[in-house]
């Protein structure tokens, strides 16, 4: 079972890029700061998705102790494992609410790798998900989309939820939360102040015409230094 941080483990606020591209992506996010990189794997929608063997090749590219994230639309855990074992990250982010099977079951498959469930903070029901959930995953992520609409919102919307919301999860939730949707150099320090999560995650804030701007990638890393401790 997953364990809360202590106090003196969440001291400074991690960072994490998404939808990296290539190794070239992923390397300039490392050298900027990130401890953890996303892979984005085929989606119904949204920005960043790459082949499953590509995925691969980053993450065996990639050193310790940087994460590196498959990001999986599979809500069966047969399939998520199955995924997983095509692409060997050390960490899967399970981007949709399981339909077959349990995080236990995946624990039990892959007992060294950690998992991940994507919450889309919708409405106050979404705080009474998180929370149930977050007893039984390694971390839980926060971010805007929407799975209820014909074509599901898994992620890469862009918006910004509402962060009181992802406050109250925070406060109330077993394990780390890392918060998402809309960050950007202009707000993500205010978003770590209002939620203090254990990490934030970015994708189109940090890019240019789809491709990783490092200003702004450096902008942002450093808005979230300046914030500075998360409080927890």
């Amino acid at each position: 079972m997953p364990t809360t941080p202590t106090k003196q483990e969440f001291m400074y606020t991690r960072i994490k890029i998404c939808c990296i591209r290539d190794i070239r992506e992923a390397e300039t996010a490392i050298r900027c700061g990130a401890s953890a990189i996303g892979l984005v794997a085929k989606m119904p929608s949204g920005p960043g998705p790459i082949p499953d063997d590509l995925i691969r090749q980053i993450a065996a590219a990639i050193p310790p102790p940087i994460a590196t994230f498959l990001l999986t639309s599979r809500t069966s855990v047969r399939e998520i494992i199955e995924h997983h074992r095509r692409t060997h990250t050390n960490t899967i982010q399970i981007v949709d609410a399981l339909t077959e099977g349990t995080y236990e079951e995946i624990r039990a498959a892959l007992p060294y790798i950690k998992i991940v469930q994507v919450i889309h903070v919708i409405s106050e029901a979404s705080v009474e998900e998180a929370v149930r959930i977050s007893r039984s995953v390694d971390a839980i992520l926060l971010d805007s989309g929407n799975p209820n609409l014909k074509v599901k919102e898994l992620g890469g919307t862009g918006r910004v939820h509402n962060w009181q919301l992802s406050r109250m999860i925070r406060e109330q939730a077993s394990c780390p939360v890392f918060l998402a949707g809309g960050l950007k150099p202009e707000n993500v320090r205010e978003a770590i102040e209002t939620v203090e999560p254990y990490a934030v995650d970015v994708c189109s804030g940090v890019r240019s015409d789809g491709l990783l701007d490092k200003d702004k990638l450096e902008k942002f890393i450093s808005e979230v230094r300046r914030a500075g401790r998360t409080g927890n």
